[in-house]
């Protein structure tokens, strides 16, 4: 199995730690320790304090399960799998796929969405947006059909803030039964919504054939877990899943699980602080581009902490970015890393620093 280079962790690598300004996270600003633990009831302090660095229950925390659980209407504790989202990603790919197998995909995206695949020999085809961020269904018919083995659907979506109205998600999910389609969805930046009436269901709510994604990471600030979790409806599929699995990280680390734990039991209050900042972030972008008219085209994001504009100076969409971070220290993602055409860059909304980036930004284009 080949897998291709990391083109965006490759190029975070390359100058994360050197950035002063990182407009460019996916990130949500990371909680702190004292700032989650102040959060905990005492329950879950007692928990921490009394914390063992032993080995966990493979599956995961049986708490921790069930607290996610209820998060979703008619998910049974069983059904979830706690293990990081990357590797979710690998492991439903490797246990449900093989080679040959049609794949339909978000794209652009998260790159492993795609290309653990591909890895194993899967002919993948992209849906991709319109210039506007849009996806259409239409588009969608014309891409997956009865030799479709899997959709894998990342909404909200990464990189383009983009969602799908609950219409079009119905039609996804009856399409996907209509041709007994597994539906792997990507929702890492779920309750990220800036209109909770645009929230949609979990895929995990609506269909049995389906493997759902989610995490710490992205809406609960606390990518340093490298903690999420799988829910499999399929009990066959659950297993395989749950075998591999012994093969990767046989079990959660006991520390993240605990402060896991109290960051969904405080769900609502960091959801609230992050979208405040995101919010405050979109204004400021707004007044950005009325000053840069010919700088940027900005497509407003309906829901995450990231955005995706397009870069209108006549300038090589790579070469602009790597000059702008070594000149200023501003760091922004070139669609690029995405292989993605045109000039696009990732544009974080989720920080607290943004300001500082944004007035860095200004006075290299002066």
């Amino acid at each position: 199995m080949k897998i291709d280079t990391f083109k965006l962790e490759r190029y975070f690598a390359e100058f994360e730690f050197s950035a002063k300004f990182l407009l460019s996270s996916s990130d949500c600003e990371p909680l702190g320790l004292n700032e989650l633990l102040e959060m905990a009831d005492d329950e879950s302090h007692k928990q921490w304090i009394n914390l063992k660095f032993a080995y966990t229950e493979s599956q995961g925390l049986p708490v921790l399960r069930e607290q996610i659980a209820s998060m979703y209407e008619g998910i049974h504790p069983d059904q979830v799998i706690i293990l990081g989202p990357q590797e979710g990603i690998f492991l439903t790919m490797n246990t449900l796929l093989e080679s040959g197998d049609e794949v339909g995909s978000t794209f652009p995206g998260y790159q492993s969405l795609y290309e653990v695949a591909k890895s194993k020999g899967c002919k993948v085809s992209y849906w991709k947006p319109d210039q506007n961020h849009e996806f259409s269904i239409q588009d969608l018919e014309l891409l997956v059909g009865s030799d479709t083995r899997m959709l894998v659907m990342n909404f909200p979506h990464n990189p383009t803030g983009a969602i799908l109205t609950r219409i079009q998600f119905d039609q996804v999910v009856e399409l996907c039964r209509k041709h007994d389609i597994i539906l792997f969805s990507d929702e890492m930046y779920r309750y990220l919504e800036y209109d909770t009436e645009d929230r949609l269901p979990s895929a995990a709510e609506v269909n049995e054939n389906s493997v759902t994604l989610c995490g710490m990471s992205k809406s609960f600030a606390l990518p340093g877990l490298r903690l999420g979790w799988l829910i499999i409806h399929q009990p066959d599929w659950l297993q395989s899943v749950q075998n591999f699995k012994d093969y990767t990280t046989i079990c959660p680390p006991a520390p993240s699980e605990i402060l896991a734990l109290i960051g969904i039991k405080n769900k609502d209050q960091i959801i609230t602080r992050n979208l405040e900042i995101i919010r405050r972030n979109i204004l400021l972008m707004e007044e950005f581009e009325v000053s840069h008219p010919d700088f940027i085209r900005w497509i407003p994001p309906k829901a995450g902490s990231i955005a995706f504009p397009e870069l209108l100076l006549s300038k090589d969409i790579e070469h602009f970015c790597r000059c702008l971070i070594k000149k200023t220290g501003v760091m922004l993602l070139p669609s690029t890393v995405y292989d993605y055409p045109g000039s696009y860059f990732r544009l974080g909304l989720g920080r607290t620093g943004f300001s500082d980036g944004l007035a860095a930004l200004d006075n290299f284009l002066k």
